[in-house]
């Protein structure tokens, strides 16, 4: 295969046309840090009401076009739309007030807090009062506003089992309750999109089933469309709708677990055979010389 037909191959499966049932698109989004590509030509949708899990290699770029969804990096080229909205040049602040929340890769709670209080802190883009009116409305219902809040984090304690721990500091917590809390935090915020960074990565097995069941749940019983970004592919392919698949930073696969599962390309990727396909344009010329 030519060097131009392997990327009108690439560009061939990266298409993604407007669809009114995309909660989320992602279109030729490309990602560079002065001179290193950490994204190029990446697009996929994501239905309404999806768990749609995002996988590859490490350094394939799945926290890059996370980054580029949750306003964290602006993409170098391409759009990114939520509900049908241009949301490629809002910042970070802006976008938990459209529905869209977070979760990352390496823990960022409030250690010295209990984890009641971490929590609380996921609501504070539903909190009117601030600390410029808070004075004035404390005297008009401060009191009920706070505890609608705190009767809403409650229920999220719940369904996350955490009673038992709900005022020790969050510090204190093993990995796997901390990881517990931060989906906590970010489920909150009630977002209609939520991304979830590695939720499972130092988990043990049953943390991880845990956490699983937890996620599957999110989606079905509160009606939350989630992406995800995990390494332990039996759980991926056990609980996503769909799956793409990056490598080198760019799409080589997308649709159901089983499909994604058997290609070839895929595999290739994750198993390290040789597939021009999958090697990085940039990295041919030096395979070539070095031969």
């Amino acid at each position: 295969m030519t060097h131009k037909s392997v990327e009108d191959a690439e560009r061939g499966r990266g298409t993604v046309n407007a669809t009114a049932d995309h909660a989320l698109e992602v279109r030729g989004v490309s990602l560079r840090f002065g001179g290193v590509r950490a994204l190029t030509d990446v697009s996929f949708g994501v239905r309404e009401g999806e768990l749609f899990s995002i996988i590859g290699p490490n350094g394939a770029g799945k926290t890059s076009i996370v980054n580029c969804i949750s306003g964290r990096y602006r993409p170098t080229e391409g759009k990114l739309f939520y509900r049908g909205r241009d949301i490629t040049g809002l910042n970070t602040n802006a976008r938990p007030a459209l529905g869209i929340g977070r979760t990352f890769q390496n823990l960022a709670l409030f250690h010295h807090m209990s984890v009641l209080d971490n929590i609380m802190v996921g609501r504070h883009h539903l909190l009117k009062n601030n600390f410029i009116t808070g004075s004035l409305y404390w005297l008009g219902g401060a009191r009920r506003e706070e505890l609608t809040h705190r009767h809403k984090v409650e229920e999220i304690i719940d369904f996350l089992d955490l009673q038992s721990v709900r005022k020790a500091t969050a510090g204190t917590l093993s990995y796997g309750l901390r990881k517990r809390v931060e989906l906590a935090r970010a489920m909150a915020l009630e977002p209609k999109l939520i991304l979830l960074d590695e939720p499972m990565a130092g988990m043990n097995f049953e943390e991880k089933e845990d956490m699983a069941r937890y996620i599957v749940d999110l989606n079905e019983e509160f009606g939350m469309t989630v992406v995800m970004i995990e390494h332990d592919m039996g759980v991926v392919m056990d609980i996503s709708h769909r799956v793409v698949v990056l490598d080198f930073g760019r799409k080589i696969a997308e649709g159901d677990p089983g499909a994604v599962l058997a290609d070839p390309h895929v595999r290739s990727a994750y198993l390290g055979e040789e597939d021009e396909i999958l090697s990085d344009p940039d990295d041919a010329p030096r395979s070539e010389a070095n031969a």
